[in-house]
């Protein structure tokens, strides 16, 4: 088949690599079914579409909402070339997945407003609501109305983009997930994440503002506890409706 194109934004090697095979893992992808770039340190090429069963963004610590002084070279560089990138995403409505990170890039192209205002999450798990057109959408019917998952997010969507399909709410954060005409979805909340890979993540990121850096070992114990699947299934129907072949 085609590969996906796998798009990575954490500068951390542990964290990217991570995310990285929790993509291959949830997906049920090989690492020869996929194309990985690394935006935080890659060179970022014209990438032809039609060579793609579709994209995948994953999360990291970049903002879109922060301010550009604030943001490094690469990051200034990578943000515009991704902004093009996901114009013209859009515009072919190619089978894309934005998670997190990718979820704020997506939206803010689409002209919603990203900021660290309100519905922002710290590093926990939570109940994901399913809405209505859920039921009929390929990657969530059948699922339960209310699964949990992964999330962590200092900054959030503040209203819907105009036009997009409503999925999913929790209760502190409305914009959970998302669809863009047929073939475009963004998830805030993490879908290829699951209790062991956020222990990796908490101890990376203990101490970049997603949680008490003393309160990490609580939260490792807390989230150990917790029983994460519904949200991986979402991925990996991502990936079986999209596939296409050479």
């Amino acid at each position: 088949m085609k590969p996906f194109l796998i798009l990575q934004l954490r500068p951390n090697t542990v964290a990217s690599d991570g995310e990285f095979s929790a993509f291959l893992k949830y997906g049920e992808l090989s690492p020869d079914e996929v194309v990985r770039i690394r935006m935080d340190q890659d060179p970022l090429p014209l990438i032809d579409l039609a060579e793609f069963s579709g994209v995948i963004v994953g999360g990291g610590p970049w903002n879109v909402s922060d301010e550009p002084d604030s943001k490094t070279p690469q990051q200034k560089s990578a943000e515009y070339w991704l902004s093009g990138f996901l114009q013209r995403i859009i515009e072919t409505d190619t089978p894309f997945l934005g998670v997190c990170y990718g979820l704020g890039a997506l939206a803010k192209i689409l002209g919603s407003t990203i900021s660290k205002e309100q519905f922002t999450e710290n590093a926990s798990a939570t109940n994901i609501e399913l809405l209505p057109e859920a039921h009929r959408d390929d990657l969530l019917k059948g699922l339960p109305e209310t699964f949990r998952a992964i999330v962590g997010h200092k900054e959030a969507c503040q209203q819907l983009p105009h036009g997009a399909v409503h999925l999913a709410q929790s209760s502190a954060c409305p914009v959970q997930m998302f669809r863009l005409k047929k073939n475009i979805y963004a998830t805030q909340f993490h879908p290829e994440l699951d209790t062991e890979g956020v222990q990796v993540r908490i101890d990376v990121y203990k101490h970049a503002g997603y949680f008490p850096p003393e309160e990490a070992e609580s939260l490792k114990k807390q989230l150990r506890k917790e029983k994460i699947t519904f949200p991986m299934e979402i991925l990996k129907r991502f990936v079986k409706k999209y596939h296409t072949e050479k």
